[in-house]
């Protein structure tokens, strides 16, 4: 790499439940991603007049998080106008994605300061409305696929019933997702990375449930099958439920990423650096195994193994999809997701990338530890990685 890219500053909102009544429903997605900027450069003392680009994540392009969301939200947050902005969508990966794209803008020298972002607001615009009704595939991805693919969740039942996962294997980790997420927020790992929202008493993530257990998780139906899915698939038992998969969620996020020497120029103290990045396509039908790949292809570009990352942030989107990650990589467990992961602390889509990131960054510096991986399995069979170093 020529120019390193660093991590001044991470942040995020706390989760709120993605369905009318969530404690932050009342508020546009423009305004939740407003907020945020706003706070990023206020606790950071930066004239966002400095900022080369806002680029932010979010999945549901359509209604409220239309007409690129991310510029309208820095407009709102009151940065300068000769600011630009620009929404990606790379799935459940969008906000890694958009770090991903202004730490290669800073290495490339392309760009002094970047703002990496995302927005979710899942109980405003609802999963799947961007499709307003129509066929997002045309004639030539049906004639490649022509049984189908299927939603998200019945790929993680295939994942589930691929690798051998019981039902009270899933149970049990997200339960223990759970766990770990409660006792984080009691000993205030959080505060560091939670930022308040205006008008709204959202300092605690929702959608921890601090009281849940394998054997209460046991009582859910699954939440996947059709009768037309179980006449497809008829070998599959379907264990994925509500209980272990990530919850609908609102929330937003934001990074502060720069060269090193304008941090250093600006008196700021960089938290972590960039250390490598992968990007990969998946079968779209499994949907969701991209994340092994990508975690492989990311060592070795950075020259590691799993013997020298001290921690892991692998997204929760499913708890097969996690597992099925151990199994293959054989990483170590304790160093995964140590203070929960989507399945408690939630999964607002276009946000979820930049959340993980900051609470992987305060997980390095609890830890007084170095190298952290971070990954995201994608809609439509991606994965996208990096490895950020403690500064």
């Amino acid at each position: 790499m020529g120019t390193e890219a660093v991590i001044v500053d991470v942040i995020r909102t706390a989760s709120g439940r993605g369905k009318p009544g969530g404690q932050l429903s009342g508020v546009h997605p423009v305004d939740l991603l407003a907020g945020v900027l706003d706070h990023l450069v206020a606790r950071n003392d930066l004239d966002p007049a400095l900022v080369d680009d806002v680029i932010g994540g979010c999945v549901s392009q359509v209604g409220e998080q239309s007409y690129n969301v991310t510029r309208n939200a820095l407009l709102a947050a009151g940065f300068p106008e000769h600011v630009p902005g620009t929404t990606v969508d790379r799935q459940c990966g969008s906000s890694q994605q958009a770090a991903t794209f202004a730490a290669q803008a800073v290495i490339a020298g392309a760009a002094d300061i970047v703002i990496a972002c995302g927005v979710e607001s899942m109980s405003r615009v609802p999963l799947g409305s961007s499709t307003t009704g129509q066929d997002p595939f045309g004639t030539r991805m049906h004639a490649r696929y022509p049984e189908g693919l299927v939603g998200q969740g019945v790929s993680a039942d295939l994942i589930a019933q691929r690798w051998g996962f019981g039902r009270d294997e899933l149970d049990a980790f997200a339960a223990e997702s759970h766990r770990r997420a409660a006792d984080a927020a009691g000993r205030g790992d959080f505060d560091h990375e939670i930022v308040p929202v205006r008008g709204v008493d959202a300092l605690v993530d929702e959608t921890v449930r601090p009281g849940t257990t394998t054997e209460g998780l046991a009582g859910l139906a699954p939440a996947f099958r059709t009768d037309r899915l179980a006449e497809r698939f008829p070998d599959l038992d379907w264990r994925i439920t509500a209980g272990n998969s990530s919850p609908l969620t609102d929330g937003a996020s934001a990074a502060l990423i720069m060269s090193a020497e304008r941090a250093a120029a600006l008196g700021l103290t960089p938290r972590a650096r960039f250390r490598a990045f992968s990007v990969t396509g998946s079968d779209p039908l499994l949907m969701l195994t991209g994340v092994i790949p990508a975690t492989a292809r990311v060592l070795e570009r950075a020259g590691l193994t799993h013997d020298d990352i001290d921690v892991y942030e692998v997204n929760e989107a499913f708890a097969s999809v996690p597992l099925a990650w151990l199994a293959d990589t054989g990483a170590d467990p304790a160093k995964l997701n140590p203070n929960g992961g989507a399945i408690a602390l939630g999964h607002a889509l276009g946000s979820s990338g930049t959340r993980l990131l900051a609470t992987l960054v305060c997980e390095l510096e609890r830890r007084d530890a170095r190298l952290g991986l971070q990954t995201m399995c994608e809609g439509g069979g991606m994965a996208n990685a990096y490895i950020v170093e403690r500064a």
